[in-house]
């Protein structure tokens, strides 16, 4: 679907025409929803990206979208791609008359997806350290893009990404789904609105990953691109323990393609917090790593005093808890909510109050959006401001030592060496 939605879209006048004169001298023999709002030219075709584990549900939420036509699959591993091509492939197939289809192309590159100019949007499932290459790519080629979380590797590419989106006008989103839960979004409310106080200290979940390993070399499988799936980051050894996607772990757990579980659930747990907290455009201003100067827990400040605390113990059995003055909000998935008092949780919005952006689809958010041109309820600029969080996290994890941040300008204060992992080096010729 391109970015002007009018009736000519998609070459109509050589297309189309042809479609509409044998609709007049044939009106019995061309289906209705071939002028439908489903219909063929209307639908956002789509290329899918990173074939593993995250993108399964994702992949065949869209093979059950009728305003849907993956036309592309994208993976360095060739079973999985394979796979992939071989499920769009039979799902299309069981809708067609003659039961088979061969309309999905499989490519080791995403830039062959890039390339394409039939092909309205990506949908990027990669570990994270290729999130900002390929959606910088997708950007400048002029389709809109869903990446998974964390948006970036490193807080340079959150503003690179952000900026192009736009630049070129980009329908992005990111896929913090949480903000597409109504718990999620309902306790925003309540802490948006002051219904417990002043907040002054919130406590996130996010859980352990084994530390980071030194492993033994193993032949690389047939049919993967090692070198591809290493990309800009250094070069190690294959074993297969470093490319696994595993939600226990995997690649995860290694500092070179992430922020460990700051960007794993972190990148979930504090993007609510932001959304609560009215930060969408800003950020903390501190970030202290678990054992400095005798610190129990990693917290980060904001500027108003608020304090975030990882893996605190008594989070009441939910993954975030809000404390204010006059009183608790406590969430989880599946739609679980409690607070204290608890007559809160009954109380209506009124019409005066902050109301929330609202979606109960994550995905279906994204696909509305790129029909409407409207902003996505995580566009790439929140992606970035929470995948920020994630990263000074991990920065000031890794040093040791306390992180000074100011939001406003983007810049690490008075600590050169930290500020240079802002960024991180590429490894040729996988550079931005």
């Amino acid at each position: 679907m391109k970015k002007n939605n009018s009736i000519n879209r998609r070459d109509f006048l050589f297309k189309g025409a042809s479609t509409l004169a044998a609709a007049i001298a044939f009106p019995t023999i061309v289906p209705s929803s071939v002028f439908g709002a489903n219909a063929p030219g209307n639908r956002i075709t789509m290329g899918m990206v990173g074939m593993g584990l995250q993108m399964g549900g994702h992949l065949r939420g869209m093979l059950g979208r009728s305003e849907v036509q993956v036309l592309a699959v994208c993976d360095v591993d060739r079973n999985k791609l394979q796979s992939a091509k071989n499920s769009v492939e039979r799902a299309y197939a069981r809708a067609t008359t003659a039961g088979t289809y061969k309309g999905c192309d499989a490519y080791n590159e995403y830039e062959r997806i890039c390339e394409r100019p039939d092909i309205d949007a990506v949908f990027i499932c990669t570990p994270d350290h290729w999130h900002a290459m390929i959606s910088l790519a997708a950007v400048k080629s002029g389709k809109d893009v869903f990446c998974q979380k964390p948006m970036t590797l490193t807080i340079r590419e959150g503003r690179m990404v952000s900026d192009a989106c736009k630049r070129y006008g980009t329908i992005y989103q990111v896929g913090s789904q949480q903000r597409s839960n109504w718990a999620f979004r309902k306790a925003c409310e309540i802490v948006r609105n002051g219904k417990i106080g002043k907040v002054h200290t919130i406590y996130a979940r996010l859980g352990q990953f084994a530390p980071p390993m030194t492993l033994p070399e193993e032949p690389v499988p047939d049919g993967f691109d090692y070198d591809r799936w290493l990309g800009p980051t250094p070069w190690y050894p294959y074993n297969s323990e470093r490319v696994k996607a595993d939600f226990g772990g995997g690649w995860r757990r290694f500092w070179e393609y992430g922020s460990r579980k700051n960007g794993d659930w972190g990148a979930h747990h504090f993007d609510i917090i932001q959304w609560a907290l009215g930060m969408d455009d800003s950020g903390p201003v501190k970030f202290v790593p678990k054992g400095c100067n005798g610190a129990e827990y990693q917290t980060h400040y904001y500027a108003n005093g608020i304090k975030v605390l990882r893996d605190y113990p008594d989070t009441g059995g939910h993954m975030i808890r809000f404390i204010g003055t006059d009183g608790e909000v406590l969430v989880s998935r599946d739609n679980r909510i409690d607070t204290k008092p608890a007559e809160l949780l009954q109380a209506p919005l009124l019409p005066d109050e902050i109301h929330l952006y609202e979606s109960i689809d994550h995905d279906g958010n994204w696909l509305d959006c790129i029909r409407t041109r409207k902003k996505t309820i995580c566009d790439a600029e929140i992606g970035h401001r929470t995948a920020t969080i994630c990263h000074l996290n991990a920065i000031a994890e890794r040093l040791g030592r306390q992180i000074e941040w100011d939001p406003t300008e983007e810049k690490i204060l008075n600590d050169p060496a930290a500020e240079r992992w802002m960024d991180r080096p590429r490894r040729a010729p996988y550079v931005l």
